[in-house]
């Protein structure tokens, strides 16, 4: 309880001829919310009661309160990514409704753009999430300072964002987006002190020329951004028609492809080496096949980038490893000499957290001996993350396996820097 003074505070509440008052704090789990007061023309108008009475709506108030944060927060986290503060895929595809819907009574054509960042994975894993968060919210600001403010920048989750750019005056201005982002994103990121760079693939699709549907649009743009990482990365690519078609092709194989698994229609082809001094065999190399059961022999340039864009390279190549084990086990059961296979390696199964514990395994399994097994992989792979690349190959080597290093010369190509790595044989 109060008495009003001649305070500049209560100044105005005299003038009203106000003479007491009681103030209580709308006091909430997460803080103080403000202050309750009520007033009277008497003098010490208020009792202990109406200070509790008082209290109690106080108590009412700051639960509601709570609870309307509460709500606008749920509604906040459903419409924006928390990360960035950018509208997730759910608004993201709301906004392209609505901007849909603009240009059809305008008659100017809109372009959905899909953006990646290209390699970020490799951020994360070199320094750490915290970093990649760090990027990934300066990427975010990146793109909104390249459209207009009547344009929406949205995150789709990982690395993945797309931009709405309406009102376009002729189809080739997103394109002029398109590098403006591509320069943006490749400017240096501050990181833990240091700079760090990634660049950006970007699809571009266009209203109504490629379709008339929020989903239909960003599939489209997502198709292109595929063809821009075919085409090196840090570029981007308008959707055309084959894209769809060629997208739809990459689609039913990967399903056949599972299918192939579940049925066994992989097979190893063995293909000899040969000492050209004594004209002997001294070796083979095993070379996956699938046995398609409509198309026949589909060789690996077909199937294998596919394999290892949906992650399927990985079971795939433990079966590899299996399988040489086996056959080289039964040549030596029907009394062949003892010869070393050689298993291609691909990026993807290298960079497998569990690869070495998954190789020592087949190996126990099968029980062949290991210096009987060689992997080869290629310099490229060798040199992308040369310190993860030595201590892999190291982990190998302690297992007794043996390696090799394929299409040297054609990249890196140092002998210096080769000495780092446990390497058995170049090619």
């Amino acid at each position: 309880r109060m008495a009003l003074t001649s305070g500049s505070m209560v100044t105005p509440l005299l003038k009203m001829g106000v003479h007491s008052g009681v103030q209580v704090p709308i006091f909430g789990a997460t803080g103080n919310f403000g202050i309750l007061s009520a007033h009277a023309l008497e003098p010490r108008h208020f009792s202990e009661e109406d200070v509790t009475f008082l209290q109690s709506i106080a108590n009412i108030l700051a639960v509601a309160i709570e609870r309307k944060s509460a709500e606008r927060r749920l509604a906040y986290l459903a419409q924006f990514d928390t990360l960035t503060g950018l509208p997730n895929r759910h608004l993201f595809h709301d906004r392209l409704l609505q901007t849909i819907a603009h240009a059809r009574r305008g008659g100017n054509p809109l372009a959905v753009l899909f953006i990646d960042l290209d390699r970020f994975k490799l951020v994360n894993d070199t320094q750490g999430h915290s970093a990649g968060d760090k990027l990934l919210k300066e990427a975010a600001a990146r793109l909104t300072e390249c459209v207009r403010s009547v344009d929406t920048v949205g995150r789709f989750g990982g690395d993945e964002f797309g931009a709405i750019v309406s009102d376009l005056a002729r189809p080739g201005d997103a394109g002029v987006v398109a590098q403006k982002i591509l320069d943006a994103i490749a400017q240096p990121y501050k990181l833990d002190a240091r700079d760090t760079y990634v660049s950006a693939s970007i699809g571009i699709t266009l209203f109504p020329a490629d379709g008339d549907s929020p989903e239909a649009l960003v599939m489209n743009a997502d198709t292109a951004m595929y063809r821009a990482k075919e085409q090196g990365r840090n570029t981007y690519q308008y959707f055309t028609r084959e894209m769809n078609q060629r997208a739809l092709a990459r689609v039913q194989m990967e399903a056949e492809m599972r299918r192939a698994i579940e049925h066994g229609q992989f097979l190893l082809h063995y293909q000899p080496r040969v000492d050209l001094r004594s004209r002997r065999i001294c070796g083979f190399e095993a070379l996956l096949r699938w046995q398609h059961p409509e198309k026949g022999l589909v060789l690996p340039g077909e199937f294998v980038p596919i394999l290892e864009e949906a992650g399927l390279i990985v079971p795939v190549g433990e079966w590899v490893l299996r399988e040489a084990c086996r056959q080289t086990q039964a040549w030596q059961l029907d009394g062949l000499a003892a010869l070393p296979v050689t298993a291609n390696l691909s990026a993807r199964q290298f960079q497998e957290k569990d690869f070495e514990a998954t190789v020592r395994r087949v190996l126990r399994e099968t029980r062949v001996d290991p210096s009987l097994i060689q992997f080869e992989l290629t310099e490229s792979l060798l040199m992308s993350e040369p310190e993860s690349a030595a201590r892999t190959l190291r982990g190998l080597k302690e297992s007794g396996l043996r390696i090799s290093v394929d299409d040297f010369g054609t990249g890196y190509s140092s002998l210096a820097y080769l000495k780092r790595f446990p390497i058995d044989a170049l090619k």
